[in-house]
């Protein structure tokens, strides 16, 4: 027999509700994947957080609890090799995930996994999910409810990669709701790595945009 992925993972949660945006541009679904697979790894204490220099964060996995998902575990090897600090570790395993990650996302008879929304709203598969996934999202951010670890960490990862704004009005777009995220993005240390390396990818951009200017700039003015 074929063997079937695990539970779903934070990864395809987020390639789920980000689907009908088309979010597919480089760095920003890339890093934000990685950030979702580093959560999962931490939520499951297959991984644990490190002091780096300077007040960065190095991510090392915990040898004796390896994850059984194919998926979360190659990651996680890639870490037991050695430490690495987090935007390390967010590039090296972004790149990855696309293809392994697009087969998991069919599953027939999707059920919710436990401690999400309403299991009986949406219906199964993948348009049922997302509605589950959407409505626990909203449930945090708009009415302040209580939710489960995972569906936290997806609003976080949401607001670090700047695509919550999208989901408007599903969740609205209010000052409130940016409070709010904003707050939960700074105590989610996956998510504070996604915007320092989403900061950083788009400082290198307009630096390289700016050199390039100069030199074709530079070119004219020889002629």
């Amino acid at each position: 027999m074929t063997p079937q992925p695990g539970p779903p993972t934070l990864a395809e949660d987020l390639l789920i509700v980000l689907k009908p945006f088309g979010i597919d541009t480089e760095p920003v679904l890339v890093r934000t994947l990685a950030g979702a697979l580093l959560a999962d790894l931490s939520l499951g204490h297959h991984v644990r957080t490190l002091p780096g220099r300077g007040g960065s964060i190095r991510v090392e996995a915990v040898t004796e609890r390896p994850p059984a998902d194919d998926f979360l575990r190659s990651a996680w090897e890639l870490l037991r090799s050695h430490p690495r600090g987090v935007q390390a570790a967010l590039a090296e395993i972004g790149p990855t995930l696309i293809s392994p990650l697009l087969p998991r996302l069919d599953r027939p008879g999707d059920s919710p996994r436990a401690g999400s929304v309403d299991p009986d709203s949406g219906g199964d598969g993948e348009a049922g999910r997302r509605v589950r996934l959407v409505s626990g999202v909203r449930g945090l951010l708009v009415d302040g409810a209580e939710a489960p670890q995972r569906i936290v960490a997806l609003a976080a990862l949401l607001s670090a990669s700047g695509t919550l704004r999208r989901f408007d009005p599903e969740i609205p777009w209010t000052p409130a709701v940016i409070a709010r995220a904003a707050g939960i993005e700074r105590d989610v240390w996956e998510a504070r790595a996604v915007a320092e390396a989403l900061t950083r990818a788009v400082a290198a951009a307009l630096a390289g945009n700016v050199i390039l200017a100069a030199a074709v700039l530079s070119g004219s003015e020889r002629h």
